[in-house]
């Protein structure tokens, strides 16, 4: 089947994490850890996470939790009471729009590139209604067809209907659509469930034996979905 249309996450494809922010709060706790750092450790965070999600919501304050319990776990943190209050910080951190609010470098040139070979592009996000303002604000907005927030809709990943909302929204077959997103249980299972196609995010390497096209970045994943608009 012809593609049509890309969906994208919107956290950790399109808006990136502040790692500034994470990494001056933990080490106001004595911890000497650098933005890299904790990048590179909640990267691999996601997949420690992944099994934990699909039966529950990616938007409670246990999930973000856990996710922080496994990053500082990656940095050496223990999870402690100072710990906990880390997690309560950084979980208000950046109001109004919270940590996932700092553009991804590539991902204007992306959605041009995308766009420029006549692709429809909805952002499929599980948030809580904020995703159309971060967007706005960091200038991606005006790249897409259609956005789709959960806290909106009333309805998340990974069940199919968010993304059969999507392909509504931009005119297209969910089997039309290929899904990029960064986490196996919530974007490229609920994707697949839909119809549509999915590429995992993997920027640690850290997915293995996934049964899914896995791409380290943005532009390799815009490479992947090329591909397999030519059959190569």
């Amino acid at each position: 089947m012809t593609l049509r249309a890309v969906f994208l996450d919107a956290g950790n494809t399109i808006i990136g994490l502040d790692y500034d922010v994470i990494a001056e709060r933990i080490r106001a706790d004595g911890h000497a850890v650098t933005p890299a750092e904790v990048r590179h450790a909640e990267q691999r965070a996601r997949a420690r996470l992944d099994p934990h999600l699909g039966a529950r919501s990616t938007e409670t304050q246990d999930t973000f939790r856990l996710y922080l319990r496994y990053t500082l776990d990656g940095l050496g943190v223990a999870w402690d009471a100072a710990a906990e209050r880390i997690a309560d910080d950084l979980r208000r951190a950046k109001p109004p729009h919270g940590l996932w609010s700092t553009l991804v470098p590539e991902a204007p040139a992306v959605l041009e590139a995308l766009r420029g070979r006549g692709f429809r592009l909805a952002v499929v996000s599980n948030s809580n209604g904020s995703v159309a303002d971060i967007l706005q604000a960091v200038g991606l907005a005006e790249y897409l067809d259609a956005i789709m927030d959960s806290g909106r809709l009333g309805v998340e990943k990974p069940d199919p209907k968010i993304f059969e909302a999507a392909a509504a929204a931009v005119d297209v077959r969910p089997e039309e659509a290929v899904h990029v997103g960064d986490l196996y249980s919530i974007d490229v299972a609920g994707a697949r469930a839909a119809g549509c196609r999915a590429i995992l995010l993997d920027p640690a390497g850290v997915w293995v034996g996934v049964d899914c096209p896995t791409a380290p970045d943005l532009p390799a994943a815009a490479r992947l979905i090329e591909a397999m608009t030519t059959g190569a």
